[in-house]
């Protein structure tokens, strides 16, 4: 009889959360966001986007850090586009990549992305976009205000994942 009373709670819950329906929360428009966009998805041209947003991942911490407002983070990107621009420049000098590419500050078109159980609607938003050759590839994305590019990059934890009613059947069964 436990064990009954067991598996027909388990199925209860998952299909109350396969029915669930997923809601969203909408970023405000008064965000910047921030792209880097390759020319294309080739292995090579990935691999310089990921070098790309590594080399001036140092100016979008210090953007990140200094921000304390929509106002203050637009005078810091303004004022910081000539040393991403010369960081850039090193880069594909150094490593002999032959692409144009072009730093954008302004109004700039986003396609609807999902991450993490948060919507950003398609549309044209404030941002600084890093467009390389064609920019025809798989973008790197995140939000320069309020600050959200480098929390991912500062989380280390180890994260175990565990189905929560598995372990509750684990437990009874024993």
């Amino acid at each position: 009889m436990k064990k009954l009373l067991i598996v027909t709670a388990t199925i209860i819950i998952i299909a109350m959360a396969i029915n669930k329906k997923e809601e969203y929360v909408i970023v405000p428009n008064s965000s910047i966001r921030f792209r880097i966009i390759p020319n294309s998805n080739t292995i090579e041209d990935i691999n310089m986007k990921e070098k790309v947003k590594n080399e001036i991942n140092d100016i979008i911490k210090e953007i990140e850090a200094t921000s304390t407002n929509l106002e203050t983070s637009r005078e810091n990107i303004k004022t910081i586009i000539p040393k991403i621009e010369n960081k850039i420049d090193k880069l594909f000098e150094k490593e002999n990549y032959n692409k144009d590419y072009k730093v954008n500050y302004g109004m700039n078109y986003f396609p609807e992305k999902i991450y993490k159980g948060v919507k950003y609607p398609s549309g044209e938003y404030e941002s600084m976009v890093i467009e390389i050759g064609e920019s025809s590839g798989d973008n790197y994305w995140c939000v320069l205000f309020p600050p959200l590019c480098m929390i991912e990059a500062e989380e280390t934890e180890e994260v175990e994942y565990k189905f929560f009613i598995s372990e509750i059947i684990k437990k009874f069964l024993k």
